[in-house]
C-alpha cells in the first residue's frame, strides 16, 4: 500500500498494515506524532475505516471535538492496529479489521448506546392543536 503524502522514513523496514475505525459519530483527526522525520494526520469521518502504513513503535493519537477544540480521546499503539495482508479478500468485516479495530469498535459503540428514558406524557402530547 502505497501512501504518496507523508511517506514512511526510507531508512525503516519494520512497516506494518494498520487499519483505524472511527465508531463514533463525529469527525476525528488520527495522527502519529511519535516517530522521527515523519508526520501522519487524517481526517476520519464517522464510519470510515482508515488503513495506513506505519512503524510497529507508532501510536496512533485519536482527537475528538468540535470546530473549535480538539479533545485528545485515544492513544492506540499501531501494533494493536496491525491487520494480517495475506488474509483473503472477502468483503467480510474480518477481512478488512483487526480484532483490536473492532474491539475499539464495539467499545465506542456501546458508550454511545445509553438506554434512552421514556418521553413524559405531558411533553407527548402536542402543545398547539390549530393555528389560525
Amino acid at each position: 500500500m502505497a501512501q504518496i503524502l507523508d511517506p514512511l522514513p526510507s531508512n525503516v523496514s519494520s512497516q506494518i498494515l494498520c487499519c483505524y475505525v472511527n465508531a463514533t459519530s463525529q469527525i476525528q483527526i488520527a495522527r502519529i506524532s511519535n516517530i522521527a522525520n515523519w508526520y501522519f494526520e487524517r481526517v476520519v469521518f464517522p464510519g470510515q475505516r482508515l488503513l495506513f502504513e506505519a512503524l510497529s513503535e507508532a501510536l496512533l493519537e485519536i482527537h475528538t471535538g468540535s470546530m473549535a477544540s480538539a479533545i485528545l480521546s485515544d492513544r492506540i499503539p499501531c501494533a494493536r492496529l496491525q491487520i494480517d495482508q495475506n488474509a483473503p479478500s472477502v468483503p467480510t468485516e474480518d477481512a478488512h479489521s483487526s480484532q483490536a479495530a473492532q474491539a475499539y469498535h464495539q467499545r465506542v459503540m456501546s458508550m454511545s448506546q445509553k438506554p434512552r428514558q421514556p418521553v413524559p406524557e405531558s411533553l407527548a402530547k402536542p402543545a398547539l392543536t390549530a393555528v389560525d
